[in-house]
């Protein structure tokens, strides 16, 4: 029975090491994210994040959003239009500016980037949107 326990404690206790600690500062962020995206995103890339086929592009396991961190900041703070390449697949569209604020973009950024398949290691913050320039 010992044996047992001890096994039983050891699995535990490698379980809980190989567990990720994320920041509660990003935890909170994505929460707050995942309500901006559920407000003003959703209707366009859905609540899988796969968009839709040949009209808006996938958010989930996207190449371009992991790529390219400051372009993709920009087309949340400031929309914009025209081709982008996204997994391969080529959209030709407009993304309408949503006027939101540089918290509300560095959470939205934030739930986009922990989301469906997506794993980013930095916390887009407030500070680095206010940096991008129109």
């Amino acid at each position: 029975m010992k044996k047992y326990i001890v096994l039983l404690v050891l699995v535990a206790s490698g379980l809980s090491f190989s567990c990720e600690k994320q920041n509660p500062e990003l935890t909170a962020s994505i929460e707050r994210g995942k309500a901006i995206y559920n407000d003003f995103c959703v209707v366009c890339h859905m609540d899988t994040g796969l968009g839709i086929e040949n009209a808006f592009p996938p958010l989930a396991q996207s190449d371009y959003l992991l790529n390219n961190r400051e372009k993709s900041i920009h087309m949340v703070k400031y929309g914009g239009s025209g081709e982008i390449i996204v997994n391969g697949e080529k959209y030709i569209g407009a993304m309408t500016n949503l006027n939101l604020t540089n918290k509300e973009v560095s959470d939205v950024m934030n739930y986009i980037l922990n989301s469906w398949g997506n794993k980013s290691g930095d916390m887009v913050t407030e500070e680095e949107v206010a940096k991008v320039e129109k």
